[in-house]
């Protein structure tokens, strides 16, 4: 069922291909470093001044501004930056905001005219989202600086600006290892441990000033994936207290494992598989094929391509987690719901190149009654089977490879069941607050 054997037009998000004109060097790991530094010498001198009030103001007002300059260095807009040095890419409050966006969607059927579908942004809703954005940075260097590109802030729209209907969307900067880096072979273990460094920088000043107790779904993918499971394994997994957060992870295209018949173990301990819309503090993941995953795939095989984004090199007794976001507790194949940015959402951006949607006068079109989902095993791969058999007389533009086979719907993983993880968070954010 691969997108060359569909009679129909297909589009896709593919990989950008031309680097970014702007010259960017990746910066030594000496920064973050100096950024440490300099707060706990803060520390040290509030704490020797405090006998003199003067003193103690003008340390306490050191650190924030030496943490900044810091961030500013690797390229970070001040104005986005927070006192601890975070940059935000979303930031409730904080404007422009890609997070926060017209949700308005054109309804393509079957047959029959198109319909226009309006969504609204919550206004005070009870739970945060933490989104950690994939592999996006065409800059030049292994490593991304703290710019804010049209990639990033493309992504984010496309991806976690729906997710406000349910949620405070919250998205750091990262130093992620670029596009460059990864398809060079150039990863290495310092590219991963500055980038995963960002996230948790971010997730650690999050907590301490923003969270207020408030539940939190962790949405991530592709490399944001693999940061998150270093995250939830580094930071939650063995903390009650943070556990206690976590409504939901989302963590698409980055080979969550289990224990091979089980809904725990491999990546994490004591979260789990999410096998229905009311559980929390569970994981749901998955990696979109539209036909079986080949030996050498990137995803849906425990140890290989992503995996090493996360120190997932473990293989025995494991398998990849798949759970259906369109049906946590069957295994049938159940109809998917997708939104994919449109034209007008898209125009003048190009941070996701290759798009090439329907040109329609809404930021968002959706397909229902086009695709299914099913969670599928074999031959020690699993993987989310997304299947759209070719009906008479529908003409819709359907998703293929764009990559390849070992990468299958990579790309889309999160826009081809949009809807259906939009749903999931709310389900799951309706739960989490009956039981708090």
């Amino acid at each position: 069922m691969g997108g060359a054997q569909w009679k129909r037009r297909s589009y896709a998000l593919d990989m950008p291909q031309r680097p970014r004109s702007r010259t960017s060097v990746p910066p030594p790991a000496r920064p973050l470093v100096v950024a440490a530094a300099a707060l706990c010498l803060v520390v040290l001198i509030a704490a020797a001044c405090g006998s003199s009030s003067a003193s103690t103001t003008t340390s306490m007002t050191a650190a924030p501004d030496a943490a900044v300059r810091a961030a500013v260095a690797e390229g970070a807009a001040a104005a986005r930056t927070d006192a601890a040095g975070v940059e935000w890419l979303c930031r409730p409050g904080h404007l422009p905001d890609p997070c926060v966006t017209d949700l308005t969607a054109t309804v393509l059927p079957v047959s029959g005219p198109t319909t226009q579908q309006h969504a609204s942004i919550a206004t005070d809703p009870p739970i945060d989202c933490f989104y950690v954005y994939p592999t996006v940075s065409m800059q030049a260097g292994v490593i991304a600086d703290l710019h804010v590109d049209p990639a990033e802030t493309s992504v984010a729209r496309s991806q976690a600006s729906r997710f406000s209907q349910t949620c405070r969307v919250w998205a750091p900067m990262y130093r992620q290892i670029t596009v460059k880096g990864l398809t060079a072979g150039a990863r290495a273990l310092a590219a991963e441990v500055t980038a995963y460094a960002g996230v948790q920088a971010a997730w650690q000043d999050y907590l301490a000033h923003d969270n207020d107790g408030r539940g939190v779904i962790l949405i991530g993918h592709s490399q944001g994936a693999g940061m998150l499971i270093g995250l939830i394994r580094r930071q939650i997994d063995d903390v009650p207290a943070e556990r206690k957060l976590l409504v939901s992870a989302m963590i698409l295209g980055g080979n969550v494992t289990v224990l091979v018949g089980r809904t725990v173990g491999g990546s994490f301990q004591h979260v789990p598989a999410c096998t229905s819309d009311t559980q929390t503090d569970c994981v749901v993941a998955y990696s979109s094929f539209d036909q079986p995953p080949p030996a050498d795939s990137l995803f849906g095989r425990p140890g290989q391509g992503v995996s090493n984004l996360s120190d997932g090199t473990a293989t025995a007794g494991l398998q990849v987690l798949c759970t259906n976001p369109a049906d946590l507790s069957g295994n049938a194949a159940t109809p998917l719901t997708p939104y994919f940015p449109s034209k007008a959402l898209l125009s003048g951006l190009g941070g996701l190149g290759g798009l090439t949607p329907p040109a329609v006068g809404t930021p968002w079109v959706t397909e229902p009654q086009l695709y299914s989902g099913q969670c599928l095993s074999q031959g020690g791969a699993t993987w989310l089977q997304v299947s759209a058999p070719i009906t008479p007389g529908d003409t819709r533009q359907v998703v293929g490879q764009t990559l390849g086979p070992t990468w299958g719907l990579h790309l889309v993983d999160v826009n081809i069941a949009l809807g259906n993880l939009v749903d999931l968070a709310r389900s799951e954010s309706a739960a989490y607050a009956a039981q708090t």
